[in-house]
């Protein structure tokens, strides 16, 4: 099982100032949104909040519109949303739930809730900042 870094997510009430920011001040290129295909939000799954996407070129940055009740809303404790979290990329999901279960690290798993082509788990270090580990699906 691999496991690479892959983004940064940080949560913000004005995403379009987040990106500009990160964009125009520290010179990120802006990523089109259109890469990242979106779930359709339901009344009990998913996230419809406003998402903007930048990249020095290898890691990127996940700049999400705060929404307090996505927890709720899709039947998890975990909230990626609140606080913002890192991100990895695996190749093998189910090898790596294999890991959190057998240490007894709680997840919350929200599977392609998020994007139509990842599978997300979102848990905490001992600290509880928030991280997601995700698969690549087709």
């Amino acid at each position: 099982m691999k496991l690479e870094f892959h983004h940064i997510n940080f949560v913000s009430e004005n995403v379009d100032r987040m990106h500009d920011f990160y964009t125009n001040v520290l010179g990120l290129d802006d990523v089109p949104q259109e890469n990242f295909p979106r779930t359709e939000e339901t009344e009990e799954r998913g996230y419809s909040g406003k998402i903007r996407f930048a990249s020095e070129g290898k890691m990127q940055m996940h700049l999400a519109e705060r929404a307090l009740d996505v927890g709720f809303k899709n039947g998890h404790v975990i909230n990626p949303v609140d606080r913002g979290h890192i991100a990895f990329r695996t190749d093998d999901i189910d090898a790596f739930l294999k890991i959190l279960d057998e240490r007894g690290i709680p997840y919350s798993d929200y599977g392609t809730s998020f994007a139509k082509t990842w599978h997300q788990v979102f848990f905490m270090d001992p600290e509880g900042n928030v991280i997601e580990v995700h698969q690549q699906v087709i």
